[in-house]
């Protein structure tokens, strides 16, 4: 576990754009400060922390200090009159740039069924893995090709739902900050043409047309082996057999509806494979106007690893639909998703379970000239009424984030980057650039402005995540870990045996282990990466609307 004394000035360790509000965070009493140029000692601002701010999710006093009248470019960090010091940190026109690049790599470090090579893995490679066919639950000997795709998480499971989120948050993000992905990223399919963000969402694309079950359009709900393997397992030691799960209306739902909006996104780059997309999606409609009722998904007799199970399927139906009228235009994926609007559901979230954010994302993308003009509004009042709850949360905040303390669940840091997703959807809605400054705050949490002076992003920051709950970061003999992967962040459940007897009685925002095997706190996702890389890319792209 990492051994460190937690500062008590908290900063961006990455640092700040030029042009953004500046702040750092001091616990415990206020103080007098200075910013110094980090290599020369000379001091450019000095300043005094405001009134303490008592917050019930760190349990802390924290102090704010605005350094915002630092404008130019430089290196830097904060000192107390005390001695205490901060974190080195940029301030850049564009100081998230490779650290983006660093959370799309991460996908690249995820893949399964190649061998990832030393000029684009670094000392993180390992062999070619999961090779074999899987058996078909249900089906007596039935065997499908069953390689590709990514690895959900820090084990090696597959799961159609989870990877159809991790997708569209990338697709997403190249749709509205393209110009934040002008960069090549050294993979082995970079072609100098195709944008490096499209050729890494067609690894795990490829695989989610191998979970599509052929005759019926249904999609199997995930791929794994019947348990999870040891912590120091490699992949490609990974061989017990594989087993695909069951159709389900959740997997179709998200399936249908990330594969109509990469036939739209994938069509000026590769006419042939957008049309493949929307085939499987409407496929993937077709199945699901024939299963209205269909159960929530449970795991097999047998099966142990990740159900990633959903009760309700109206979200995922409602995407689908929205993503293919858009796509389409055509009128009866309108009115079934006019049909599910009124339905109860979550419309503005964007977690795995429940998507129909995307949904209402996808709808208000259409246009006003092509949706219903009340449903329209209703959407964007809500998604616009969502976001300045978020900042009223925000607002109230130590450390500016939209979380209250019963928010700190398992994968916290995927609900602070969904929250930042939200607040920079209003931002595009609305013309409102004060959404986009909120989104930034919830950046800076992720990126060590935080109780736990603690970069949740593996290989970014002077203190970030070192001991991941990630097997190939485990087994491969590498003292660091696989770079670039977000962390789940602190879980104030106590999920799991490790922090349930170390941090008995610890605020919610410090529930937190860096130990590998703290799996509810310490785990990585491609989906808590995804909508990292969106919020970086917003503030990457110089363009808040692309």
């Amino acid at each position: 576990m990492s051994e460190h004394n937690i500062r008590t000035i908290t900063v961006n360790q990455i640092g700040y754009p030029v042009s953004s509000r500046k702040t750092a965070f001091f616990t415990g009493q206020a103080h007098q400060y200075r910013v110094l140029e980090a290599t020369t000692g000379t001091v450019v601002f000095s300043g005094e922390t405001s009134a303490a701010v008592i917050d019930g999710s760190s349990g802390a006093a924290v102090h704010s200090a605005d350094f915002s009248a630092v404008t130019a470019a430089g290196r830097y960090l904060i000192e107390a009159e005390d001695g205490a010091r901060s974190a080195v940190f940029a301030i850049e026109e564009r100081p998230y740039n490779e650290l983006q690049k660093g959370l799309l790599k991460a996908f690249y470090y995820y893949r399964c069924g190649t061998e990832l090579g030393g000029e684009y893995a670094g000392p993180w490679g390992h062999a070619a893995c999961h090779l074999a066919e899987g058996s078909v639950i249900g089906q007596d000997g039935v065997k499908l090709d069953s390689s590709g795709g990514w690895h959900d998480a820090g084990d090696y499971g597959k799961y159609s739902g989870p990877g159809a989120k991790a997708v569209a948050d990338l697709l997403l993000a190249f749709e509205w900050y393209p110009a934040a992905f002008l960069d090549a990223l050294t993979l082995p399919e970079s072609d100098g043409s195709t944008p490096d963000v499209l050729l890494e969402c067609r690894v795990e694309l490829d695989w989610l047309f191998k979970m599509q079950e052929a005759g019926s359009g249904g999609v199997y709900h995930k791929l794994t082996t019947a348990g999870f393997p040891g912590l120091e397992v490699m992949p490609e030691d990974d061989t017990t057999e594989l087993f695909f799960s069951p159709v389900s209306a959740a997997a179709t739902g998200d399936f249908a509806g990330v594969m109509a909006m990469a036939a739209r996104i994938y069509e000026p780059w590769d006419k042939d494979y957008a049309a493949r997309c929307l085939d499987a999606a409407e496929a993937a409609w077709r199945w699901l106007d024939q299963h209205p009722d269909e159960p929530g998904f449970t795991n097999p007799p047998g099966i142990t690893t990740g159900e990633y199970g959903d009760d309700t399927d109206r979200d995922e139906r409602f995407w689908a639909a929205a993503e293919l009228y858009r796509t389409t235009g055509k009128q009866a994926y309108h009115e079934a998703a006019n049909e599910l609007i009124p339905l109860s559901f979550p419309k503005y979230s964007l977690g795995w379970a429940d998507m129909g954010g995307y949904g209402t994302l996808a709808y208000l993308l259409t246009g006003k000239e092509q949706t219903g003009e009340i449903l329209y509004r209703t959407l964007l009042e809500g998604l616009l009424a969502e976001a300045d709850r978020l900042v009223a949360v925000s607002q109230q905040d130590g450390y500016g984030i939209s979380l209250r303390e019963e928010d700190y669940i398992w994968g916290s840091n995927m609900l602070v980057m969904n929250n930042a997703m939200l607040l920079l959807a209003a931002e595009r809605f609305s013309g409102d650039t004060s959404y986009a400054e909120h989104a930034l705050e919830h950046l800076h949490y992720l990126l060590g402005r935080n109780v736990l002076d603690i970069s949740y992003v593996t290989g970014y920051g002077d203190h970030p995540v070192r001991y991941p709950h990630h097997r190939p970061s485990v087994g491969d003999g590498v003292a660091e870990p696989v770079p670039g992967l977000v962390s789940g962040g602190p879980d104030s459940g106590l999920h799991d045996e490790h922090v349930r007897e170390h941090l008995q009685g610890k605020p919610a925002a410090q529930c937190f282990a860096d130990h590998e095997a703290s799996y509810s706190t310490n785990e990585v996702t491609i989906y808590w990466n995804s909508p990292a890389v969106f919020v970086a890319a917003r503030f990457n792209a110089g363009n808040s609307r692309g």
